[in-house]
């Protein structure tokens, strides 16, 4: 694990070094306690595990401007603090865990766990935390696996997902333990695509008494036999055990037929919300009459229709996706009596049509919630319809409908507590309406967080520049890749007027230039642009070529460019930045990036096939950059194991790192990131030439083999398939006959077991 460390800002670097000698990784929080104005301020920070120290700043008084600073050693660098050491350490040791609780919550997951091992108290402050019903425990169902589920249970585990379910005697053994140690604290468990028995099953389920969400999505050797459930003193247990669920995913079940389901649905009488995406549900009238009663064969819709008018009291979402729901049978849910729907997903049912969806917004009016994508009967008239009949609508999703043009979004303005709209795939949506729908005083004050915009072809900088205007107090997420006729005019509008946004994608917008990173307009770029072939061959002649244009000085501010550029703002404006995308932004140069990214929360950067970005930009992202922990440099050939031997040492918190075709790269990158990224998940080094397979398998040789013992709770690597025609061998071919010629990915999953060993994928 990496200690949390976390780069401070400004002046508080060097008050960071003054009252922590000898200290480079910390993790500080500022922190607000009490109710209004009156709260008391103060400042927390967490150092490595070596020489586990608190700080806690306390000013004597809100005026104080200047916190004096005490340290609360524990650990080897306690030792000799005589009684003023003691008495911090009781200060620390006394802080209320709610106070400690709300500390570690600003910090990522990784930190919190790092934090919980400076002493007795951020241990069970931390806890709180990775007690979470959204912090999910990826178990691999193997035997190594044992040991570590018993430590597990002294954690009161919530959040579970078993990895690779089969009916092996390994399997038995980990899901028994499961059952026994994990069971009675167990609140969400995730069984998607295994393959274990009905008893198995039944044991597992009877031993979480409190289990509110349960995923069954895939499992179909359950469910081919038809026998599940089957048993009366079974159904008693199991009903029993599922009082409490709340949320079951039944989706991708080939073999789940009308009595399965009426048997498991019994089971959860307060179920609140059910998927059957990709289910094989029969819509046809004729075949359903002609089937008896809760069928052992197939699963009909009228069935399903009765369930929902039984539990229309309880049942607030419902997933329908890719079940091929004809209009009928969605008038017929809409008209369910006592159904008030909050979340509908019917993403690929391509037979719906707009007067469908226009009955089921006269009859559904409290859905929050609606994803419509790939609907490809549906045009402008269904988002004319949503608008006006559901405006407590908070998520629409409407991709990759091929008919929606921009005249549907002239009623957008209804939908006034819109959060996020995906329009992704839309390709006749040229943004120019939307813009208007969403300008602010014709609509409400604008409440969009989220917008994606991607692979929306005819998009142009108008509308984004207009879009950024209205929405700058709101939007945080902003999704315009593919989008390949935008330029600098939308970054400079996106950086001006955006200053919340947290999540930037601008892939494959090869227009976008340095000039438009760094806030440089050029009065004149439209001038220089000089003559171009069009289809018509209207202007073929012989004209000189234009010159490339000059490149930027490197590493220089703004305010030391060219006279005839004129400042502007630049992406350093989006202080807030978590995501940033530029991969394909093929004209960037370590001119711009190297200056520009510099953002101490960025955690996922892509600079992918960005061709010009070398060594020198390398390190000065790393040191802008420092809590990156997805990085995606795939296809930049300029990097090189001197670039990365500088820049591995500021990315401790890396956890996904691709650098697939970086041909100058060798097994010495290799050796640098083991010894600097130890919180390391997926490494993907596929097609790149100079390192071989003899390189990666001492790689693999080299990694812990039990992290959980040497770095508490860690994380962890496995080696992924390597493609048939691999070769072993100390170098790769220069170009190789095949993708296997020179593939190697080393991934692990998103959140393992502590303490199980390293496993082969």
């Amino acid at each position: 694990m990496v200690s949390p460390s976390r780069q401070l800002r400004g002046g508080e670097e060097d008050e960071r070094r003054r009252w922590a000698p000898g200290s480079t990784n910390s993790a500080e929080k500022a922190l607000r306690v009490g109710k209004g104005g009156g709260g008391v301020k103060g400042r927390v920070s967490v150092t490595s595990r070596r020489a586990t120290e608190v700080r806690v700043a306390l000013p004597p008084n809100d005026s104080a401007r200047s916190p004096h600073w005490t340290t609360t050693s524990s650990g080897p660098c306690a030792a000799g603090g005589g009684r003023a050491g003691g008495r911090l350490a009781a200060m620390a040791e006394s802080l209320p865990p709610e106070m400690l609780s709300y500390i570690l919550s600003f910090l990522p997951l990784s930190d919190q766990k790092e934090a919980s091992l400076v002493n007795r108290a951020w241990y069970y402050a931390a806890q709180i935390a990775l007690r979470e019903i959204d912090v999910r425990y990826n178990i691999p169902v193997t035997a190594a696996s044992l040991s570590s589920i018993k430590r597990l249970s002294r954690r009161h585990v919530s959040c579970v997902s078993l990895i690779n379910v089969d009916g092996s005697s390994d399997a038995n053994s980990v899901l028994q333990s499961i059952s026994y140690y994990l069971g009675p604290h167990l609140q969400s468990l995730s069984l998607g695509g295994g393959s274990l028995t009905e008893a198995s099953f039944v044991r597992l389920i009877i031993s979480c008494p409190g289990l509110q969400v349960l995923d069954l999505s895939g499992c179909n050797s359950l469910f081919m036999s038809g026998k599940l459930l089957d048993q009366p003193e079974t159904v008693q247990q199991v009903q029993k055990a599922l009082a409490n669920l709340r949320d079951l995913n039944l989706s991708g079940l080939r073999h789940l037929a009308d009595s399965s389901f009426n048997r498991l649905s019994s089971c959860t009488p307060k179920l609140e919300r059910l998927s059957l995406a990709r289910c094989h549900i029969t819509f046809d009238p004729h075949r359903s009459r002609s089937a008896q009663p809760g069928s052992s064969a197939i699963l009909s819709f009228p069935n399903i229709l009765h369930f929902l008018k039984e539990r229309a009291s309880h049942l607030v979402a419902l997933d329908l996706s890719g079940t091929n729901l004809t209009p009928t049978a969605l008038h017929a849910l809409g008209q369910v009596v006592g159904l008030h729907l909050r979340e509908l997903v019917l993403r690929g049912c391509r037979d719906i049509s707009t007067e469908a969806v226009a009955v089921l917004c006269r009859q559904q009016r409290d859905l929050t919630s609606l994803d419509l994508s790939g609907c490809s009967e549906l045009a402008d008239g269904a988002l004319l319809v949503v608008s006006r009949g559901l405006q407590s609508l908070q998520h629409l999703r409407l991709e990759k409908l091929q008919q929606l043009t921009d005249s549907g979004f002239s009623s957008l303005h209804w939908l006034r507590e819109l959060r996020s709209l995906d329009l992704a795939e839309c390709c006749r949506v040229s943004g120019r309406e939307l813009a208007k729908a969403l300008e602010f005083p014709r609509g409400p004050p604008p409440r969009l967080a989220s917008l994606r915009l991607a692979y929306c072809s005819l998009l142009k900088d108008a509308s984004v520049i207009s879009l950024a205007q209205g929405l700058g107090s709101s939007l945080k997420v902003l999704d315009l890749s593919s989008c390949m006729s935008l330029t600098n005019s939308s970054l400079l509008a996106i950086s001006a007027n955006l200053p919340q946004l947290t999540v930037l994608r601008l892939a494959w917008c090869k227009e976008i230039t340095d000039s438009g990173l760094l806030g440089l307009a050029d009065p004149g770029e439209e001038k220089d642009r000089g003559k171009k072939l069009n289809k018509n061959f209207g202007d073929m002649g012989f004209f000189l070529p234009q010159l490339p244009p000059e490149p930027l000085a490197p590493l220089e501010s703004p305010s030391q460019e060219t006279p005839n550029k004129q400042l502007t703002p630049s992406l350093l404006l989006l202080r807030a930045l978590q995501e940033l995308d530029l991969t394909a932004c093929s004209k960037l140069t370590d001119n711009s990036l190297a200056k520009v990214l510099k953002f101490p929360r960025l955690r996922q950067l892509s600079l992918s096939l960005i061709l010009e970005f070398s060594d020198v930009g390398l390190v000065a992202v790393a040191q802008g950059c420092p809590s990156l922990e997805h990085l995606a440099l795939s296809h930049c050939g300029r990097l090189s194991d001197g670039g990365w031997a500088r820049a591995a040492s500021f990315w401790r918190r890396l956890q996904h790192l691709n650098l697939s075709n970086c041909n100058q790269l060798t097994e010495q990158t290799l050796a640098t990131i083991r010894q600097a990224c130890q919180q390391l998940k997926v490494l993907d080094v596929s097609m790149s030439q100079g390192i071989s397979m003899a390189a990666v398998e001492h790689f693999q040789a080299q990694l812990p083999q039990n992290l959980g013992t040497q770095r508490g709770l860690g994380t962890y690597l496995t080696i992924g398939t390597i493609f048939p025609g691999a070769r072993e061998g100390p170098a790769l071919p220069t170009c190789p006959s095949s993708v296997g010629d020179s593939l190697a990915r080393i991934e692990g999953p998103e959140e393992l077991l502590p303490g199980a060993a390293p496993w082969v994928s």
